[in-house]
C-alpha cells in the first residue's frame, strides 16, 4: 500500500509541476491554433499560389515513371508520384504557424518579461565586488595564511601603506 501511495504521490508532483501544466497549456493552445493556420493557407495562400496552376496545391505534383491516371477519377493508375504540392502546402503552414507563434506570442512575452526586469531595478541585483575589494580580500586570505587572522583590519591597511612607500 506505501508503495502505491509513493508512486500516486510522485505522479501528483510531476503533475503539479510548472513546466508540465505550461506544456499542456501550450499543446491545448497549439492544437485550437492549428486549425486557425490551416484556414488561412487553405483559403489565402493556397489560392494565390494556385494563380500559377490548381488552386488545390495537393494536385501538383512529379512523375519519375511513366504515369497514367484515370481520367474520370483522377487517381493513379501506374506510375511513381511525387506529391510536391503536398510538402509545400505542409511546409507553408508550419512557416505561418512559427512566424505567427514567433510575433503574437515569444516576442511580447519576453518583452514583458523584460520590462518586469527592468521595474524591479538594478537594487535586486548583487553588486559584484570592485578590483580594489578583491585585492583586499586576496591580501588577507594570503596574511591570514602566513600569521594568522588580523586581529585589527586597520593594522594591515598600514602594512599596505607601508609596502606602497617602499616601491
Amino acid at each position: 500500500m506505501s508503495e502505491s501511495k509513493g508512486v500516486l504521490q510522485g505522479f501528483k508532483e510531476f503533475l503539479m509541476r510548472g513546466n508540465v501544466i505550461e506544456l499542456a497549456v501550450a499543446v491545448v493552445v497549439g492544437a485550437a491554433f492549428t486549425n486557425i493556420v490551416n484556414a488561412v493557407v487553405k483559403g489565402v495562400i493556397n489560392p494565390i499560389i494556385g494563380a500559377l496552376g490548381s488552386q488545390n496545391l495537393d494536385n501538383y505534383k512529379a512523375c519519375l515513371t511513366v504515369c497514367h491516371t484515370d481520367k474520370k477519377t483522377g487517381e493513379f493508375t501506374d506510375g511513381i508520384y511525387i506529391l510536391w504540392g503536398s510538402v509545400l502546402s505542409a511546409a507553408l503552414t508550419f512557416l505561418i504557424t512559427a512566424a505567427v507563434v514567433y510575433f503574437l506570442m515569444i516576442l511580447p512575452i519576453t518583452k514583458w518579461k523584460e520590462r518586469q526586469a527592468a521595474k524591479r531595478g538594478a537594487d535586486d541585483i548583487p553588486v559584484n565586488p570592485t578590483e580594489v575589494e578583491l585585492l583586499i580580500e586576496i591580501r588577507d586570505a594570503l596574511l591570514a595564511q602566513r600569521t594568522g587572522p588580523p586581529s585589527d583590519p586597520s593594522a594591515t591597511a598600514g602594512i599596505i601603506g607601508a609596502q606602497k612607500t617602499q616601491q
